[in-house]
């Protein structure tokens, strides 16, 4: 993915895909998925000379190039879960737009706002995690440097989530992900992947 402005145009967020396995091999702060790499961090995108296989080494690295860019209603975000409790998760917004922000800004999902349907029977804890990476939309302003966000969207909820484990899981439908390593299933409120990033 390419953004545009303040030489990042290879910066990239947790879950998304920096290359495909045919051509690259996993470098640091980056994980397999099915035939592609995808990065583990926020940073800059970064390939090194081929390895002893042949291939060119991928890896992501921890950059400073901020934006003086702030959360708005509409805008879409990817934030970081510190905490969960039955009426609401709290989380520290690390990118708007696919830009990192200089400082964290709180978002708070309620549980009306995970998912479009059935939100009365919304838990928080079966959506989502401490430490789980989600991409939201802001909805709306709350008060100093908190901002109400929305998972409610296909293409939004968990995009980033370890299992018990310690593995990076995958999304197996809207609600669930599956450890890769132990097949052990987790819920979560995932984010449908657009069509490019299918294996």
């Amino acid at each position: 993915m390419l953004r545009e402005g303040i030489d990042c145009e290879q910066f990239v967020i947790p879950g998304e895909k920096v290359a495909d396995l045919k051509n690259f091999q996993c470098g640091s702060n980056t994980y397999l998925r099915g035939n592609f790499i995808y990065s583990s961090i926020v940073g800059i995108k970064n390939i090194s000379k081929e390895s002893k296989e042949g291939k060119k080494i991928v890896s992501v690295v921890q950059r400073n190039p901020y934006t003086a860019v702030i959360p708005e209603v509409g805008s879409f975000v990817y934030a970081r879960v510190i905490s969960v409790n039955p009426r609401f998760c709290k989380c520290a917004i690390i990118c708007v737009n696919s830009l990192p922000l200089q400082h964290d800004y709180t978002g708070i999902i309620r549980v009306r706002d995970v998912r479009a349907t059935e939100p009365d029977k919304v838990e928080i804890y079966n959506s989502f995690r401490p430490g789980d990476i989600v991409r939201a939309e802001v909805i709306s302003l709350g008060d100093s440097r908190s901002y109400y966000l929305s998972t409610a969207k296909n293409e939004l909820g968990v995009i980033y989530a370890k299992s018990m484990a310690g593995e990076m899981m995958i999304p197996i439908n809207w609600c669930e992900m599956q450890c890769p390593k132990t097949k052990v299933k987790e819920f979560r409120k995932t984010a449908k992947p657009s069509i490019s990033e299918k294996n």
